[in-house]
């Protein structure tokens, strides 16, 4: 639907692949609930988010032609841009889904940190007005705001719904305080003026610091 709408101009390229970085991983990781109790279920439901960055490789390389995707998906309508941000999306999905599963929190919580936080940084942080970071010129504090509370507040979320679930044992008491550390770190590498590598810093931290305060 997304990229139906953004093939037709209703909205820009950027926003519409924001969209997309955000809505997408809360609705995939909730359909975890959904999969039976078993160790396979894992790599079942790998290959979903793993079917996607086959085909982004594939659009990014040339090899297939999705005019559809490459203007929901990219900043300026060059598909090789789909190697950069959106392949590695896809790649994070795959490994954290398969390494983490919900035995533990601590995938879950990074991979709501790249939704609702990095996305919501550049979504808010290009149209809010607010200063520059001093140490990184492109992003902004509203960004940052944005990254720690959209990141902090998905995550308990996702994660208070799985302790309903009965997927996870923990409490609503326990998650709030080392979420909020978790988020305040990736949002601090959020912050850094290092292009393109959002995707793989953040939930690289986010994962880092949960084997800290979530195991």
């Amino acid at each position: 639907m997304n990229t139906y709408i953004a093939a037709r101009g209703w909205v820009s390229g950027p926003v519409s692949r924001k969209i997309i970085h955000i809505g997408t991983g809360p609705i995939f990781v909730l359909c975890w609930l959904l999969f039976p109790e078993s160790y396979s279920s894992r790599f079942w439901a790998a290959l979903i988010p793993l079917g996607i960055t086959v085909q982004f490789l594939l659009v990014g390389l040339g090899l297939l032609r999705d005019e559809a995707a490459v203007v929901a998906m990219t900043r300026h309508g060059l598909a090789r841009e789909i190697l950069r941000g959106p392949l590695f999306y896809g790649i994070v999905f795959v490994l954290l889904t398969i390494l983490y599963w919900y035995d533990t929190p601590i995938g879950l919580v990074a991979l709501m940190l790249l939704c609702g936080g990095d996305g919501l940084a550049d979504l808010i942080g290009k149209r809010v007005p607010s200063f520059s970071l001093p140490w990184s010129r492109t992003k902004t504090i509203a960004g940052s705001l944005a990254m720690l509370f959209g990141g902090w507040g998905m995550a308990a979320l996702v994660w208070g719904i799985f302790i309903l679930g009965g997927t996870i044992n923990s409490s609503f008491s326990e998650l709030f305080g080392p979420l909020f550390v978790i988020a305040l770190l990736a949002t601090v590498i959020e912050s850094l003026p290092l292009p393109d590598v959002d995707n793989l810093t953040v939930p690289a931290v986010a994962v880092l610091a949960g084997h800290f305060l979530l195991s």
